[in-house]
């Protein structure tokens, strides 16, 4: 499988999802201008991915701020993770937030809330 990565910039976020090395992150800031077009590749990717995952899979967001438009697409993210997670493969988000960030914090909660996948809360301090 094809190995993503992009780097962040001020309003995408960094994506890696690299299925040999068992790392897949969402990072930064995510409010780009197509968000749909944006995130395509990233939810094509998932679907492949999906026919053949790792025996486990931790799935993480460490996300600073997105928009509205960008947080459907992180939902359709998580729904392809609890589609896995339906089908028996191990699954785990983790969702990093800065220690001070209220909102991020209930945003992951919200998330946790409306997929049946396990997740894990992490916060985190910004020195």
């Amino acid at each position: 499988m094809q190995v993503i990565k992009m780097k962040g910039s001020d309003d995408t976020p960094k994506i890696i999802l690299d299925k040999q090395n068992g790392l897949f992150e969402i990072s930064g800031r995510s409010l780009p201008e197509d968000v749909a077009a944006f995130y395509e590749p990233i939810l094509d990717w998932l679907d492949e991915y999906a026919e053949t995952p790792n025996k486990k899979t931790v799935f993480e967001f460490k996300l600073e701020y997105f928009n509205t438009a960008s947080s459907k697409l992180i939902l359709d993210v998580l729904l392809k993770l609890e589609d896995m997670s339906d089908d028996g493969n191990e699954i785990l988000v983790k969702w990093y937030f800065p220690d001070d960030d209220e909102d991020m914090e209930e945003a992951g909660e919200e998330y946790a809330d409306i997929v049946e996948v396990p997740f894990e809360q992490v916060s985190y301090s910004i020195d």
